[in-house]
């Protein structure tokens, strides 16, 4: 005899707890380390903006007789550097480490942050020439947020 109503197959309310469970301590696991991943692309996208920084300064006293260009405090104001159709360099670099409105933010100094800040995101020496990424140490090693 054939029966007319089919047996419905289905997950038990106790088997889709114990997959959401294990889905929660897989997502416990994971996250953590896409947190991480995304300092360290901030760090390292910081000190390859800076390499391009000093060598668009590099190239720009080579042709200018070890002259410096112009660079103003302000955001983004990089002067001669981005003047000039990009000649030297195409646009104002960011610091991805600082972030935020100020990550292009350029202030006059003599020397590199000795602590971690948010303000403003290089630092230029107009006096030799010299630029420090915000937020790291002289050894262009990022220092740690509080």
């Amino acid at each position: 005899m054939k029966r007319s109503h089919p047996i419905a197959r289905a997950f038990t309310l106790v088997e889709i707890l114990i997959v959401v469970v294990i889905l929660g301590i897989l997502a416990a696991i994971v996250v953590p380390q896409f947190v991480g991943a995304v300092q360290e692309t901030a760090i390292t996208t910081t000190q390859t903006e800076l390499e391009k920084l000093r060598r668009a300064m590099e190239v720009f006293q080579v042709r200018n007789e070890n002259t410096l260009p112009t660079v103003a405090a302000g955001n983004g104001t990089w002067g001669d550097l981005i003047a000039n159709n990009g000649e030297y360099l195409k646009e104002a670099p960011a610091n991805p480490y600082v972030g935020g409105a100020n990550a292009k933010v350029i202030v006059i100094a003599n020397s590199p942050d000795s602590s971690f800040q948010s303000s403003y995101g290089w630092i230029y020496n107009d006096a030799t020439g010299e630029i420090w990424a915000g937020s790291f140490d002289a050894n262009d090693e990022p220092i740690p947020a509080p």
